[in-house]
């Protein structure tokens, strides 16, 4: 919400807005362009009849003072992806959708379309290098490339936000159940993707995965009008811990089968976008990863650390794999923070059957006052053994003792994964990884 705020105000509108709290780096970017709230707090005197439009964060709720407010005034109200759609109605509008790799597709597009100094405005979730904001939206650009969220678009419009964007390019990476929250079933949840492909405009294109057998039956059966393009691994080889791609032997930055796909996604959406395959491969050798995704923490000469945004099963499996194969004479510990609402269910904890098993350390944390927060019952280390289908595996709920474990080890020919989309309770990865024992 605060790098849309920033966008609109660079296009020349009045902008103002409303939070509770609101954390860095938000906080400081908005008082640099003068957009902070002089107070924190929901305040109706916020909302005045003049307003020409209201944009609704899903961080508010529907009792909420100024949303009230709104309504009784009669204001037209926005959830954000539906203003996003209002302001790039008029373009060539990509999205990016699917249960995993959405952030590094749409980052890996914007690095090369970025690269041959393309005009295009961009709706990513993470921060790029070489990009000021996560959200640009101009009057100049012909085309926006928009990562698509399948979490719903607002607290009073409960319809999923890549749904919203009518796309004419649309990418699906995959589809992994996820948002139990919202989508009680597999079945509700794979609905989303093909009311998505129903969305697409008409003489659009869809390029998808077709390794994913259930998203190639949705889109098998798809009627809609459109073109589809299916994609899979490239070829590659890997050799000294660097992965070249083929033909051209173009050396990559990033690794793993999962990446390699992102990366032929983001290729076929390029060449759409008139970005020749040998262009692509030129400029897509500088890209090194979205951030939090497989992002270097350190690197010393028999040891790697990273971390990485990993929390679904799918997500967690393909990132443990694709460090042990660019790594295959190194031990691996790797640990994941579960954190979101669905990985805390014990309904759907059983997701995660054998995504740790080619760990050679499996380290699973919840922090204790997350159950509580979420007012959940906590996980013993039996449940979670059980539902990983691993008894290997070390069960923490104390970062202290979890930063204890991992310093008392020794890292010779050894990498460390840390995983999570939260903060491992505000441990420092850096400092962490400055202390690891090394020597062997």
């Amino acid at each position: 919400m605060h790098n849309l705020a920033i966008a609109l105000h660079k296009k020349g509108y009045q902008v103002t807005g409303s939070d509770d709290v609101i954390f860095e780096p938000s906080n400081t970017r908005l008082a640099s362009h003068g957009l902070l709230p002089a107070v924190m707090g929901w305040q109706e005197s916020n909302i005045t009849a003049d307003l020409d439009a209201v944009i609704l964060g899903m961080h508010a709720l529907t009792d909420n003072p100024e949303l009230l407010k709104a309504q009784e005034l009669g204001l037209k109200i926005y959830s954000y992806p539906e203003y996003i759609y209002e302001q790039t109605k008029d373009k060539l509008r990509v999205v990016i959708g699917g249960s995993h790799g959405k952030t590094t597709i749409t980052s890996m597009i914007l690095h090369v379309l970025n690269y041959y100094k393309r005009d295009i405005d961009y709706l990513v979730g993470a921060q790029l290098a070489g990009f000021d904001t996560m959200v640009k939206i101009t009057n100049s650009a012909p085309v926006i490339i928009i990562e698509g969220d399948e979490y719903l678009a607002s607290p009073i419009d409960r319809r999923p936000k890549f749904h919203l964007y009518k796309a004419n390019i649309a990418m699906i990476s995959g589809i992994a159940w996820d948002h139990i929250n919202v989508f009680p079933t597999y079945a509700d949840y794979t609905k989303q993707f093909e009311i998505f492909i129903d969305t697409i405009q008409a003489n659009g294109t869809l390029i998808y995965c077709e390794a994913d057998q259930d998203l190639n039956n949705i889109v098998q059966a798809s009627t809609a009008a459109i073109r589809k393009i299916p994609y899979t691994i490239p070829a590659h080889r890997i050799e000294d811990g660097i992965t070249y791609l083929l033909p051209g032997e173009t050396p990559l930055e990033i690794f793993g089968d999962h990446n390699l796909m992102n990366l032929n996604a983001a290729k076929l959406v390029c060449e759409q976008l008139d970005i020749s395959a040998e262009n692509f491969d030129t400029a897509i050798a500088s890209f090194t990863g979205a951030a939090k995704r497989l992002e270097v923490v350190s690197i010393k000469a028999h040891t790697n650390v990273y971390k990485d945004f990993a929390h679904s099963p799918s997500k967690l499996k393909a990132t443990i794999e694709a460090v042990k194969t660019q790594f295959p004479a190194r031990k691996l510990v790797a640990c994941i923070e579960l954190h979101t609402f669905s990985s805390l269910n014990k309904n759907f904890l059983s997701q995660y059957d054998s995504s740790m098993s080619k760990a050679d350390v499996p380290i699973v944390f919840i922090d204790k006052k997350t159950f509580l927060h979420k007012k959940m019952e906590p996980f013993t280390e039996v449940d979670v053994q059980s539902a990983f289908k691993d008894k290997r595996i070390t069960f923490f709920d104390d970062i202290a003792l979890l930063e204890t474990y991992l310093t008392n080890m020794n890292y010779h020919d050894t990498n460390l994964l840390m995983m999570s989309s939260g903060n491992y309770s505000g441990l420092d990865l850096v400092n962490l990884a400055r202390e690891l024992n090394t020597l062997g």
